[in-house]
């Protein structure tokens, strides 16, 4: 963040499958936040329609659909998103390298297609697992130096940043530059239960490290408050990187 143009970098998760909830929530919060972050399971019950209705709200919103598949199929996916204009779509890294490098092309079709260009951003190792699970998949490297190796991975086929823990930010920056995004989950303000997630942090530690974005989303959206709750956050991180 820039003293001069301070941005508000939370992304409110709206992990619901009831839309009316989730409208109600995005509008309630949509001067107290950056944006709002949907995910699979707001999308399968509520479709493009449902979605559209959180995009016509006129807020930036994030896709969190971790495309994976084959690389057509990843990059018809893509395209079908477009005239939705997320500002974010993501895609999982493990998908590999063709499979990246046709997403790419498709979200590189957006602005000659008529819609502004999304963000497309690889999913690392998600913050629910930590090194015992790398083990147990196969893999031969801790955690982070995974999310690391993946951030490089990413970089090199044209991704513009990765989904990773406010634990690996620092290191990302150090290896991809700081024009390399970081949209970070499993943040957790001082006093809140870290619920499922593993590798937390503060938003004001995240920010610190150099977080791009933070996405929030029980502590914001199951508090007494949440427009409360949301102006605290933006209030303790609007000037921590300084």
């Amino acid at each position: 963040m820039n003293s001069n143009n301070p941005y508000n970098p939370t992304l409110v998760a709206l992990d619901t499958p009831d839309l009316k909830h989730a409208l109600s929530l995005a509008k309630r919060l949509a001067n107290k936040v950056g944006g709002m972050k949907i995910g699979l399971e707001f999308f399968n019950a509520n479709g493009p329609q449902g979605v559209k209705q959180i995009v016509d709200l006129g807020m930036p919103v994030f896709f969190d659909l971790k495309l994976s598949d084959i690389p057509n199929t990843v990059a018809a996916g893509i395209r079908s998103l477009l005239p939705l204009e997320a500002f974010i779509i993501n895609i999982h890294i493990l998908g590999g390298r063709q499979m990246m490098q046709a997403a790419v092309a498709a979200i590189n079709e957006a602005e000659g297609l008529g819609y502004a260009r999304p963000m497309l951003i690889g999913v690392t190792i998600v913050t629910s697992m930590e090194d015992a699970d790398m083990q147990e998949l196969g893999i031969n490297r801790t955690a982070s130096e995974q999310v690391i190796h993946l951030a490089k991975l990413a970089q090199d086929c044209g991704l513009d940043g990765v989904v990773c823990s406010s634990h690996e930010i620092a290191a990302i920056k150090a290896a991809c530059g700081t024009e390399f995004k970081t949209i970070v989950p499993g943040i957790r303000p001082k006093g809140t239960s870290a619920d499922d997630q593993k590798r937390v942090m503060t938003p004001t530690e995240a920010i610190k490290q150099g977080a791009d974005y933070l996405v929030i989303g029980r502590p914001i959206t199951q508090a007494d408050s949440p427009e409360d709750m949301a102006d605290d956050i933006w209030q303790s991180v609007r000037y921590a990187d300084l």
